[in-house]
């Protein structure tokens, strides 16, 4: 894609599923990737498998709820490779499905914490990193269709992702003329191992509302975050992209 070569990205929540196969696809592309992950071995091993396809990564250890640690997180990226092009915030959390007045507080404290205060965390250390650098960047943050529509019994969840949006759609228009574009995917449910440990009628549960009727795989998700950091999306900001089988038909 175009203007992906000779950058640097930044992908959080990168030790497995659309993480990984983001950080891999940037790599592909021909960016030095910064892999970030609370699971040390999971990002340790995203790192070894961009690097086998002969690929440039680094890991770094994270917590998108601690400022300080996305702070150093950040400016590992830019002492390693040299500024920040591009950078994904893969962030999510869920909780025991409840109706709202029965969520326990803990976990909607919890499920906030990391999915919403994490990702706007993220972009208010990265955006100055990708201000400094001497050419254009994007973010992309990672919502959920629950972000843009109802979902009965996961309401943190759900509340999480619509600030996602919120959060992306504000800082896109802020920083619209300032070289920053920022974008969110919105992906329904995606191959994961959850999703193949279901059984044949629990997965026809999960797909029904797809027109597609299957779920997406990580690297269908990872080409449209890529691709928003391209230059081949150079007029898109402020947008939540639906990347949903047809789910929401937004």
């Amino acid at each position: 894609m175009n203007g992906i070569d000779n950058s640097v990205a930044l992908v959080t929540g990168a030790g497995a599923g659309i993480g990984r196969e983001t950080a891999e696809r940037f790599a592909r592309e021909g960016a030095s990737v910064v892999v970030s992950d609370i699971d040390t071995d999971a990002g340790e091993e995203t790192v070894e498998r961009i690097e086998e396809e002969g690929g440039t990564a680094a890991f770094v250890e994270a917590d998108v709820s601690d400022s300080d640690a996305v702070a150093a997180m950040v400016e590992f990226a830019v002492d390693e490779f040299g500024g920040l092009d591009f950078a994904v915030n893969n962030v999510a959390a869920g909780a025991p499905a409840a109706r709202t007045a029965d969520i326990d507080e803990d976990d909607w404290d919890r499920v906030i914490a990391i999915a919403q205060k994490g990702t706007w965390l993220g972009m208010k250390h990265e955006i100055p990193a990708i201000l400094d650098g001497d050419d254009d960047g994007a973010v992309v943050n990672v919502a959920s269709i629950a972000g843009i529509e109802a979902s009965p019994g996961r309401t943190p969840y759900a509340a999480s992702k619509h600030g996602v949006v919120g959060l992306t759609r504000s800082a896109g228009v802020e920083y619209a003329t300032e070289g920053v574009r920022v974008n969110a995917v919105c992906p329904a449910v995606v191959e994961t191992a959850a999703i193949e440990s279901l059984s044949p009628e629990e997965r026809d549960q999960v797909t029904a509302d797809v027109p597609m009727d299957r779920p997406a795989q990580p690297d269908e998700i990872a080409s449209a975050i890529v691709w928003l950091c391209s230059d081949d999306a150079s007029f898109v900001t402020a947008h939540a992209l639906p990347v949903d089988g047809g789910e929401t038909q937004g």
